[in-house]
């Protein structure tokens, strides 16, 4: 099996490079993150992935979780694991200073995202949740609560979850039943929560909870869920901890993926009902936890990015050795790498996984942007580019995962259809990445209706304005860079015309639009990506021309760009004919003719 390596020199590369970096640490919170900084701790954080959490991925695949009277038990490997990532400080990274974090920019924390993800993505789910249960408690809770359990949540020492699941309530939280009683200036919380990813587990002193519950009186509907901080165990006034609240583990899910992630049933309230304490308004807990959830779905997006690269690393590296027929041209049994079709899965694999890599950092610095900066015009632009990307990240990168992790096995033959070679358990792991955290049809909604059409496209057209402002630079590129101009002009008309046509069938049949969804955001991805690689080619061919730098590195970053712009954005024209064709086939068959 091949060892996880972080792909550096491309991080490092994205980062720089395309990612106004130097920018970001002029922002107030970032003087501290300077080059000499920040270089130490990604090459530490690519250490730690290969070293620490790299080997114990295999383990907890086989191994996975169980509940023993009650208490969820993961392998012994995860808990060393997890103890060296909390000792070395990794949970802090981009968190406030004031409360034990590092403080450095969520662009750091998406790079050493995708390393934990690549390296073992059922344990990164832990911290990634816990950064999620931080972010909502910063924006929305108490300066009490933030006393209380933010230094031990950022330090690692407690771990934080998402609670908004039931066995009626999946997509649809306005079918919520969780009860909340009021009880002085706490409540109790009557209810069970199902599909809660590392719901319960021994790796921390506590696990708290982030719980979507209704108040007696509230209104039906999402206008009538509150969120509710909820611990295991209840935290005296000295910081200690208490006694067990009333929230158990049933069971956890058999899953077809991510193993030795607990995906946890959770019941509240069996006894005298489980202690909580209000974060945000009354009845406002669905926006306090979209919070939660846009950073999440950010998080997920870089999981499909951080499986692919995983695929792609155990795929070149059997293509390398795995010897078998003869390539055109030649006589003599050859590596498969040489093979015309192992090249087109390798460069297909390689030149999205790129794409993905530029599009996620992009949108983390738009987040960092939007948080930190002092020029109010400045902080509506980021807030406007980073909301339109997030649903591309999540449901693009996430779909474009299950293609790339499959390709993975199809490289290997036989070979990775079965479960020694481990590249199974990529696609069996990211298959998860298109369902939680909002379904891909979710996000393809979220995107048009709630980003596109809800502004008549003002900021999908300053996107679009972006773009085409990169035609320019290409031009002047001279002709190695002339296909993936005109590929890139090419896909950008088709996305602003969907866009368009969109918005003035929308009016006319809004059935017909949201058909379209799922196309328009496959098409909005591709064509981001593409536009993604034209800069990153551009940057290589001007470091070529004034020798900077690994010459083979920006020759292949080149030859990627084309290959992204010659293979993989042709998809978007049946992406723009599907959206524009008007069906409505869709909707016509009677529930029985199905």
């Amino acid at each position: 099996m091949t060892e996880y390596t972080a792909p550096l020199a491309d991080l490092n590369f994205v980062i720089n490079e395309l990612s106004n970096l130097d920018e970001i640490i002029k922002l107030p919170k970032f003087e501290h993150a300077t080059d000499d900084l920040l270089e130490p701790i990604l090459d530490e954080a690519a250490r730690f992935s290969r070293e620490v959490l790299g080997p114990t991925n295999v383990i907890g695949d086989q191994q996975g979780c169980s509940v023993e009277d009650g208490v969820v038990k993961v392998p012994t490997e995860f808990s060393e694991a997890y103890r060296l990532f909390v000792e070395s400080g990794w949970q802090g990274l981009d968190c406030d200073p004031e409360f034990g974090g590092m403080g450095l920019p969520a662009l750091i924390g998406a790079a050493t995202g995708e390393m934990w993800q690549s390296a073992n993505l059922a344990l990164g789910l832990c911290p990634m949740l816990t950064s999620g249960a931080v972010e909502t408690i910063e924006v929305h809770a108490t300066d009490e609560i933030k006393q209380i359990y933010l230094e031990k949540l950022i330090s690692g020492e407690w771990a934080g979850t998402m609670d908004l699941t039931e066995p009626q309530a999946g997509s649809d939280l306005a079918a919520i039943r969780t009860l909340a009683t009021p009880d002085g200036d706490q409540y109790r919380l009557t209810g069970n929560k199902i599909f809660i990813t590392w719901g319960d587990h021994e790796m921390t002193e506590n696990v708290v909870h982030l719980v979507l519950a209704r108040l007696p009186d509230a209104p039906d509907g999402v206008r009538g869920i509150s969120l509710f901080l909820v611990p295991k165990f209840l935290v005296n006034e000295d910081g200690s901890l208490g006694d067990r609240n009333d929230v158990f583990v049933t069971s956890v899910e058999h899953k077809l993926g991510i193993h030795a992630s607990p995906t946890c049933v959770l019941n509240y309230g069996d006894k005298d009902g489980a202690v909580g304490y209000l974060i945000g308004e009354p009845n406002r807990g669905l926006s306090c936890m979209f919070t939660m959830m846009n950073l999440a779905r950010l998080q997920v997006g870089i999981q499909g990015l951080a499986t692919s690269e995983r695929a792609y690393q155990a795929a070149r590296d059997y293509a390398k050795e795995r010897v078998q027929g003869q390539f055109p041209g030649s006589r003599e049994s050859a590596a498969i790498i040489q093979h015309p079709d192992i090249r087109r899965m390798l460069m297909t694999m390689k030149s999205l996984i790129e794409a993905m890599r530029v599009t996620a950092c992009v949108t983390a610095a738009e987040i960092d942007i939007a948080r930190h900066t002092d020029d109010d015009q400045a902080k509506v632009a980021s807030l406007e580019r980073s909301a339109l990307l997030t649903p591309i990240v999540k449901g693009w990168m996430t779909e474009v995962a299950q293609e790339l992790t499959s390709i993975g096995i199809q490289i290997h033959g036989g070979n990775g259809y079965v479960e020694e070679t481990g590249v199974a358990q990529y696609s069996r792991d990211a298959r998860i990445l298109t369902i939680y955290e909002g379904t891909t049809g979710i996000q393809a909604i979220d995107l048009l209706g709630r980003k596109v059409m809800a502004d008549s496209g003002k900021g999908m057209q300053r996107l679009l304005a972006e773009i085409g402002e990169l035609d320019a630079r290409l031009a002047n590129s001279g002709a190695e860079l002339e296909s993936i101009r005109t590929a890139v002009a090419t896909g950008r008309q088709r996305l602003e015309d969907a866009t368009k046509w969109l918005l003035g069938k929308a009016q006319e049949n809004p059935a017909v639009a949201f058909l379209a969804a799922f196309d328009y955001m496959m098409l909005a991805g591709t064509v981001i990506g593409a536009w993604q690689m034209a800069r990153a080619a551009d940057i290589a061919q001007a470091k070529l021309a004034g020798k900077e730098g690994d010459a083979d590195f920006y020759k292949a970053k080149i030859t990627t760009a084309r290959f992204y712009a010659e293979q993989i954005l042709p998809r978007s024209a049946s992406h723009f004919e599907a959206v524009t064709s008007g069906g409505t086939a869709a909707m016509e068959l009677s529930e029985e003719q199905f």
